[in-house]
C-alpha cells in the first residue's frame, strides 16, 4: 500500500534527520541521561520505518481482504506509535519539557499493540490455509 511505504520514508528521514542533529547541535548541550533518551527515540524510530516499510510492502501483493484489512490496522497502529513514542522525545529533550515524555509511554503501548496485530494476522492466516 504506497501510503505505508510513504510513511515509512517519512519516519526513515525523521530518525535519521534528528540522529544526526542530535549527535552534532543537541549532544553538547544536553547531560548524558537526556542524550540517552534521544539515542533510544532514534532507535525505536528506526527500526518501525523499517518494519513499516515491510507492511507497506506486503500489503502490495494479493492477499485476502481479511489479511490485508489486519496489516493495514496494524501498520496505522504502528506509525501512529512512533511517532507518539519517539517525537515526544524529541520534542522534550529539544525544548527542555520532560513534561511532554508523558505521551511517551502510550506511544510504546500502541507499538505493542501493533505487534499483536502482527501476531494477531499471522495466526489467523495460518488458520486459514
Amino acid at each position: 500500500m504506497p501510503v505505508f511505504v510513504l510513511l515509512a520514508g517519512v519516519l526513515g528521514l525523521l530518525s535519521v534527520g534528528f540522529g544526526a542533529f542530535s549527535e552534532h547541535a543537541i549532544r553538547p548541550n544536553v547531560d548524558a541521561e537526556y542524550f540517552r533518551y534521544l539515542m533510544t527515540a532514534v532507535r525505536y524510530n528506526q527500526v518501525h520505518a523499517v518494519a513499516l516499510l515491510a507492511l507497506g510492502l506486503g500489503l502490495a501483493l494479493p492477499l485476502a481482504s481479511e489479511t490485508a484489512g489486519r496489516l493495514r490496522i496494524a501498520a496505522w497502529l504502528m506509525f501512529v506509535g512512533t511517532m507518539l513514542f519517539s517525537v515526544s522525545i524529541y520534542i522534550a529533550v529539544l525544548l527542555d519539557i520532560m513534561a511532554i515524555t508523558y505521551i511517551t509511554p502510550v506511544g510504546g503501548t500502541i507499538l505493542m499493540f501493533a505487534w499483536a496485530a502482527l501476531i494477531w494476522t499471522g495466526w489467523r492466516a495460518n488458520e486459514a490455509g
